[in-house]
């Protein structure tokens, strides 16, 4: 990897994660190969884009680089992140189904996989994020209609040409989605 790819993502990432062959490392300590890193700038700029935590972006990366199932204490251990953020990454990730929890034969730990079909974490993010804000929508427009009327009579015709384009542009966006999540599980 290019010595400015690295410094790059070592300025992205946590500075904890290590690449391999770090000699600050003890001998049981595992760290990320620098493409494993690579991957997982890729999804942590993807979850800053869509406003989410960096965590989620790291952990989604991790599994999907991992060959094997991980554990919550794998994934913790390998991108040093506080149990905290690991659990509300996790949540978030199996929420939208983006992550999925899998049996290992011996173990009675929950072990996550990333789940890798496009169309499953494009329709899983829909349903989870943006279905409850548009429908939250309709409900907070009706809130606003009600402020319309203390607003002073001079801005009063233009707000409410406006609050029309809102209720217009969230009625076609309620109607559109079913459609899209229709056509994304086809």
């Amino acid at each position: 990897m290019p010595k400015n790819l690295q410094q790059e993502l070592r300025g992205s990432m946590p500075s904890t994660l290590g690449i391999k062959g770090n000699p600050n490392a003890g001998p049981k300590t595992q760290f990320l190969e620098p493409i494993e890193l690579e991957v997982i700038h890729i999804f942590v700029q993807a979850a800053q884009i869509l406003g989410l935590p960096k965590s989620v972006g790291e952990i989604y990366g991790l599994l999907y680089c991992s060959l094997d199932p991980l554990t919550f204490d794998e994934i913790m251990r390998l991108l040093k992140i506080s149990k905290g953020s690991t659990s509300q990454g996790l949540r978030f990730l199996r929420n939208i189904r983006a992550v999925n929890t899998v049996y290992v034969e011996g173990n009675r730990r929950d072990h996550f996989v990333a789940e890798l079909r496009l169309r499953n974490l494009s329709a899983g993010f829909l349903r989870e994020r943006i279905m409850p804000h548009l429908e939250n929508g309709e409900e907070r427009l009706t809130d606003l209609q009600k402020l319309l009327e203390d607003s002073p009579p001079e801005k009063r015709k233009i707000l409410e040409e406006r609050m029309g384009y809102l209720h217009t542009w969230n009625k076609k966006a309620r109607g559109l989605l079913p459609w899209v999540l229709k056509f994304i599980d086809t």
